[in-house]
């Protein structure tokens, strides 16, 4: 059993014995830590949207978490089988005091979690997590009386205003799209993408949409995080021809992974780089973010349309503050998180979705075609296991020092550059682990330079 607690959230795996998983008491605790802070912001609202993705927990969970909030005097606006990004845009749109997002992302079916947003409708801060931690901590919780608990509504089309919003915006051809007549695979790995991405798809004019793992029923068919290892069965039937795409989403609809029409993978941090190119031309430049671990694909293809690429550490909260310092017209992550903030500050598959079909169609390009057109970079991602005993810092530190005469930064981490080669080191921060992302023009590269640093690691460690 397993519960991280976290400035994002609270995520853990269902079961066991309280303070070991996300057990019924965690999921009361946490949520009326969540709720406390929240009243406290004094955002003239007592309203707190609420949304879970189709995992099996999901409904126990929101249950549990709506009528803690109602305890607290909360009114309680259920979207019920959601998004991320629709509940993100819901707080704003109803001018709620925050929300909360019952999802566990990419994680298995046993896991699930709370990820709290602000009244903007995105994550909460640094600062804002350890307030919600330390309320958690103190139990400092003051319920309402009978007469003044919150009310419990639900809204199950706020999705339709999300869809709206989006085929609302210029940079989105639906004209361009159904012109196309696009053949689609869509693998939403039996959670909330079965039902979100077809309506998408539909309002698009996309008329041909194969489903494959598109039952809500929160068993999950293959591991839910959208990596090549996991999707062979959307490969298999792309293989056999018939169609131009397919359209992969995680869980909660917040990554967007694509596959060619001949069943290769347009590869996750390509998603982004298609995305940015798009987006970029037709703005005429911009500026982009993406974290320290995304590919410099995304730093080419900014730099070609003349604007400016700014890295970010690692984490959602982290890109978004950076795109709001550098007026960034797109950003996100390698990992198929697509920021658009033209719509709203968090990644949303669905903007995704909508602005990669206007620029395949605009392009006239097949998928593997349009992945030919960007320059190719390949990451070799590894991690070195260490003993509890041993100061992650002290042999990052001494890591940044042995290459002081390269290009480092360390803002997350260290990242160390080799021309347009680099190697991105990280300690994780639940496990004695770090993790090391090396990216280059070629496989074989990457994976020697990878190789390079965790030599170099261990021998740091037999030296102290």
């Amino acid at each position: 059993m397993t519960l991280i607690k976290s400035i994002s959230g609270i995520r853990g795996t269902i079961g066991g014995p309280a303070g070991q998983g996300l057990t019924p008491l965690d999921v009361v605790k946490y949520a009326a830590a969540y709720g406390t802070w929240a009243a406290a912001q004094q955002s003239g609202s007592k309203l707190i949207i609420i949304g879970r993705d189709a995992r099996i927990s999901g409904e126990m969970v929101s249950r549990l978490v709506a009528a803690t909030l109602q305890g607290l005097g909360l009114d309680v606006l259920d979207l019920g089988l959601s998004t991320t990004p629709t509940v993100e845009m819901a707080v704003p749109a109803k001018n709620a005091a925050g929300g909360i997002i019952l999802t566990a992302s990419h994680n298995p079916k046993q896991w699930n979690a709370l990820k709290l947003l602000n009244a903007t409708g995105e994550f909460i801060s640094a600062a804002d997590g350890e307030q919600v931690l330390a309320l958690a901590d103190s139990e400092s919780f003051d319920f309402a009386s009978v007469t003044k608990l919150g009310s419990y509504t639900t809204d199950t089309e706020f999705l339709a205003e999300h869809i709206a919003a989006i085929l609302a915006s210029p940079l989105v051809d639906v004209a361009a799209i159904k012109a196309h007549n696009f053949r689609v695979v869509v693998d939403a790995v039996n959670s909330s993408g079965g039902f979100a991405v077809p309506q998408l798809l539909t309002a698009l004019g996309v008329e041909t949409i194969e489903k494959l793992h598109c039952e809500p029923t929160g068993d999950f068919a293959h591991n839910p995080e959208p990596l090549p290892e996991h999707l062979r069965d959307i490969a298999k039937v792309l293989e056999k021809g018939g169609f131009d795409l397919g359209i992969v989403v995680d869980p909660d609809v917040d990554r967007l992974a694509l596959v060619s029409e001949n069943g290769e993978m347009f590869g996750e941090e390509y998603t982004l780089v298609a995305v940015a190119d798009y987006v970029l031309g037709q703005r005429g430049g911009g500026n982009t973010v993406s974290n320290l671990s995304s590919t410099r694909a995304l730093h080419d293809v900014t730099e070609k349309h003349g604007g400016t690429y700014t890295a970010a550490a690692v984490g959602e909260v982290n890109v978004v503050t950076k795109m709001k310092e550098t007026n960034a017209v797109i950003g996100g992550e390698g990992n198929g998180g697509i920021i658009f903030p033209e719509l709203h500050y968090g990644r949303d598959a669905l903007v995704g979705i909508a602005l990669f079909l206007t620029h395949l169609a605009k392009s006239g390009l097949t998928m593997s075609r349009l992945r030919n057109s960007y320059p190719s970079y390949f990451i070799s991602k590894n991690k070195i296991e260490l003993t509890p005993d041993i100061d992650t810092d002290l042999v990052l530190t001494q890591m940044e020092q042995r290459y002081a005469k390269q290009p480092v930064n360390t803002i997350d981490g260290v990242k160390i550059e080799f021309g347009k080669e680099w190697v991105h080191l990280r300690k994780s921060n639940t496990e004695p682990i770090i993790r090391i992302y090396a990216e280059s023009d070629s496989n074989a590269t990457a994976e020697h330079l990878a190789q390079k640093i965790i030599a170099d690691i261990k021998e740091i460690i037999l030296v102290k």
